[in-house]
């Protein structure tokens, strides 16, 4: 038989340190391996809520800018309209005055068949015009009081006032102004804009 002597120094209450060093070593990598997911997860989390941050930032800018853009453009279509508008105006009166310094009898001639068309038992009308455009007026007058049929008294008076092509048609109780100046008021008025800036 073999014996063995007793150990003395032997401490049977602690593991073996071999043992321990392993298990150790185990738990200790277990550890670092979960800290490291656990790092790695946060991280993303991070950069996932900085990236959307960025991205909610860069649309904000971006629809500011939009915005400014999309008002700056309404402000500029604007200007262009008021400006087209301020040359219509100017061209229509141009074109106005010169067909009016051309034939200034012939809205007179409107005015007058619109007056003479409701005036058959009237007994007088007074046509004031131009100085200038007396006795072509009357002539026009006469005309047009035989085609439409009136028989009442024409009276045909010159304004110096007046300008060739407007006229005042009266009669007893009532009467027709053809005012080249406040038709013209009207007409920038009804497009909005400002009668002293336009020319």
């Amino acid at each position: 038989m073999n014996a063995r002597p007793f150990l003395f120094d032997t401490d049977f209450r602690r593991p073996q340190a071999s043992q321990t060093s392993a298990e150790s070593a185990a738990a200790l990598a277990e550890a670092v391996a979960q800290a490291h997911a656990s790092g790695v997860q946060e991280g993303r989390a991070q950069a996932e809520a900085q990236a959307q941050a960025r991205l909610s930032d860069a649309l904000t800018r971006l629809s500011l800018a939009a915005a400014g853009l999309l008002a700056q453009s309404d402000a500029r279509d604007a200007e262009r309209e008021a400006q087209a508008i301020e040359v219509a105006v100017l061209l229509a009166r141009r074109v106005a005055g010169e067909a009016l310094d051309a034939r200034p009898l012939a809205t007179i001639g409107e005015a007058a068949r619109a007056a003479l068309r409701h005036l058959r038992g009237v007994p007088h009308l007074v046509v004031r015009v131009h100085d200038s455009l007396v006795d072509e007026a009357e002539a026009l007058m006469k005309a047009l009081a035989r085609e439409r049929g009136y028989e009442g008294r024409l009276v045909v008076l010159g304004e110096p006032d007046l300008l060739p092509g407007d006229a005042r048609i009266e009669w007893a109780d009532g009467g027709i102004v053809r005012d080249r100046a406040r038709i013209e008021s009207s007409i920038i008025e009804a497009l909005g804009l400002d009668p002293a800036v336009t020319p």
